[in-house]
């Protein structure tokens, strides 16, 4: 049960503007006056990840600033009364999160401005048709989507929620909120992940194997690095200048000069410097006598003429192809190669767990134990669907009842994580993450963040890939734009239902990733990953049955035993064309058996699935075929003309490695066997075929 909360009639300008009810625990710092210029929400806010949000009251007119500042104190500390809910939306609750307060605080302000050049004085003077006039200005001029237009309709009314209050102030009921808010929304559109664009194969391919690399074969050799460059400038802070370390300073810049070698140095915008912490860790003098040093015309010169790289000390134990990834770490790169980790480290566990981006973030140590001889299990918190017992928001998320099943690059990134941060702390520390100043944060990194560091990692392993003579690894621009924190998890969706070959396929075995996928959201309800995983299946399927219904109309062939079924398929592929957008839309399609056809190119065949006729799961039940275990004689088998070139292509791919001297004779027979098994099928295959002209109904 709710219990409104009773608002003082005078409120002060010293009245702080959240009351310590409604502060949660995790926060200690001050708490904004009412009177202030700027009510910062964050006494609020729990959630690491989540954004720490300002009501600036400049952006409202300052005629109706009394009445907004009112309304909003109200909003903050107290509940509606839960008769106000009765017959609303289930989503309606007595009280709002703080992002929903600020984003209704910002939809007020424009509505607000909007009265205000209309000469309207006070909301109190704003009238049901002025209401009418706006709603119709948001549908035909704000370019809105339909769930936008409603978001700001309820809250505006809100505003007049108030008049259930001890002290309302007289603002009349806007007309939807009574007639219904349907006639005032513009036509549906979609939204939410469904829209959101995967990222494509030739993207995601080499940024998930840079990430891998770096998690699994850099981490050790960075992290080292980042440990020497943390000593040299600890040993430096505790240095005091002597004679002795003067001394020290002067052999070892002799010895450079003596040998020719070049003088550690950094290069700054305009300049370049001695590399000044780097040469007093070295040599135990202080950062003042080098550059004191320096300045002097002798080793003036002598820098400007051999500059050269500040290596670290730590060695290389990583490897490409048993070539080291790098010579040296330099001093200078050691913190840029940390932030590049830990992007590194939320790609591997935003990609490979399906999780939503704040879930990753707001990861803390320890969260995954040591799985023994089972799988992995990732601990964390849900925010999106937190609700307390009154069904409000959680700021502060719940414990996921049902831990992530993850597979063992993702343990492994939590590894390198908890070796980067403090013991209890968020794997995504903002603190722990600034490199190299480690500025005092009190929350996680946030996802414009993360969102500049994906694309800076997306730079430095391009640029990577180049210097290693390796340009197939390059990661291209992706066509639909930035990579950012949003699309990992609908490009695992894409994969798994799609399991593109190329470098995806080389980096993880999706069958796994499907199964540890669905084992982390088995006992949740279907929203979620799994409605995700449905939708692109669907679109799979879809695209496989409208490619062979294009290719039977342009005279394709197609053979095998089920031939007339991958050809009954086809026909219906006009009656779902277009964009699968809802889980409504994907289910009518996965759970229809005779729509059931997944192309499969590395076999060079089509499965028209039939479980009852399935031979990879002669014991089993599922409604899927395992796509990897297909067998030569099974009943679902289908094959176009289009997979019978392939199969005459690869018999002639493998005939020419059997020609070549340095395959052994019995390989080599081996190879030639499999040429002709490859090219009776293909032969098979033409002899059996049925052309569009043949087509008819069994």
């Amino acid at each position: 049960m709710t219990h409104p909360l009773s608002v003082p009639l005078q409120l002060s300008a010293e009245t702080p503007i959240i009351q310590p009810d409604r502060v949660v625990a995790e926060y200690t710092g001050p708490i904004a006056r009412y009177a202030a210029p700027v009510w910062p929400l964050d006494p609020l806010i729990a959630n690491p990840s989540a954004p720490r949000r300002r009501i600036h009251w400049t952006s409202f007119p300052l005629v109706m600033r009394p009445e907004l500042r009112f309304l909003t104190y109200q909003m903050i500390n107290t509940e509606l009364p839960e008769r106000l809910l009765i017959g609303r939306h289930p989503a309606w609750r007595t009280r709002q999160s703080p992002g929903a307060i600020y984003m209704t605080c910002r939809i007020w302000a424009g509505f607000s401005r909007w009265l205000a050049a209309r000469s309207v004085p006070t909301l109190a003077a704003c009238t049901p048709e002025l209401f009418r006039e706006y709603s119709d200005e948001l549908v035909r001029e704000g370019g809105l989507t339909r769930n936008s237009v409603q978001y700001h309709l309820i809250a505006l009314i809100r505003l007049w929620a108030d008049a259930c209050s001890p002290h309302p102030i007289g603002i009349c009921e806007p007309p939807w909120s009574h007639e219904g808010i349907d006639d005032y929304l513009p036509p549906a559109t979609s939204g939410g992940e469904n829209v959101t664009e995967p990222i494509t194969p030739d993207t995601m391919g080499p940024l998930l194997i840079w990430a891998l690399r770096m998690v699994e074969d850099f981490a050790p050799d960075i992290l080292a690095a980042w440990a020497e460059n943390r000593r040299l400038h600890t040993q430096v802070q505790h240095t005091r200048a002597s004679a002795r370390s003067r001394s020290a300073l002067d052999a070892y810049l002799n010895d450079l000069a003596a040998r020719g070698a070049p003088l550690p140095t950094i290069r700054q915008p305009g300049r370049l410097v001695a590399a000044g912490t780097y040469i007093a860790g070295l040599t135990g003098a202080t950062p003042a006598q080098v550059t004191r040093r320096i300045q002097e015309p002798k080793w003036a010169r002598y820098r400007d003429g051999n500059p050269g790289p500040a290596p670290l000390s730590t060695p290389i134990w990583g490897r490409i192809d048993g070539r080291p990834w790098a010579e040296t770490i330099d001093f200078t790169e050691a913190a840029g190669l940390m932030r590049h980790l830990g992007t590194a480290c939320f790609i591997v566990l935003s990609y490979l767990t399906g999780q939503r981006p704040g879930e990753t973030l707001s990861l803390r140590t320890g969260c995954c134990p040591d799985p023994g001889a089972g799988r992995p299990l990732i601990y964390g918190h849900v925010f999106k669907t937190a609700r307390d017992e009154d069904g409000n928001h959680l700021s502060r998320g719940q414990m996921r009842e049902v831990p992530w099943v993850a597979i063992p690059p993702a343990m492994r990134a939590v590894r390198v994580l908890e070796r980067m941060v403090p013991a209890d702390s968020l794997l995504f520390g903002a603190t722990a993450h600034d490199f190299p100043h480690h500025r005092t944060y009190h929350a996680a990194l946030n996802r414009p963040t993360m969102n500049r560091r994906i694309e800076d990692f997306i730079s430095w392993a391009s640029a990577l890939a180049l210097r290693l003579d390796r340009p197939h690894e390059v990661i291209p621009d992706d066509p639909h734009g930035a990579i950012g924190t949003e699309r990992f998890r609908r490009t695992l969706a894409w994969h798994i239902a799609r399991r593109p070959g190329g470098l995806v396929a080389l980096a993880i075995q999706y069958g796994h990733m499907r199964t540890a996928v669905s084992a982390g959201y088995a006992a949740r309800s279907r929203d979620g990953i799994h409605d995700l995983l449905d939708i692109e299946t669907a679109r799979a399927t879809a695209d496989t049955l409208a490619t062979l219904h294009a290719d039977l109309d342009a005279g394709v062939g197609v053979s095998g035993p089920a031939a007339r079924r991958a050809i009954h398929a086809a026909a219906q592929a006009p009656s779902f064309a277009g964009s699968i957008r809802s889980t409504r839309q994907a289910r009518a399609i996965l759970h229809n058996p005779t729509l059931a056809v997944h192309d499969n190119p590395h076999t060079f065949l089509m499965c028209v699935y039939n479980r009852d006729k399935a031979l990879c799961h002669r014991l089993g039940t599922s409604d899927t075929p395992t796509l990897d275990r297909c067998v030569s004689a099974c009943a679902n088998i289908a094959r176009t003309d289009r997979h019978a070139a392939q199969l005459r292509a690869e018999a002639e791919h493998l005939e020419k490695q059997a020609a070549s001297e340095m395959v052994p004779e019995p390989l080599a027979d081996r190879l030639r066997q499999r040429a002709d098994n490859l090219r009776d099928l293909a032969d098979q295959h033409h002899h059996n075929r049925i052309a569009n002209q043949e087509k008819t109904t069994t």
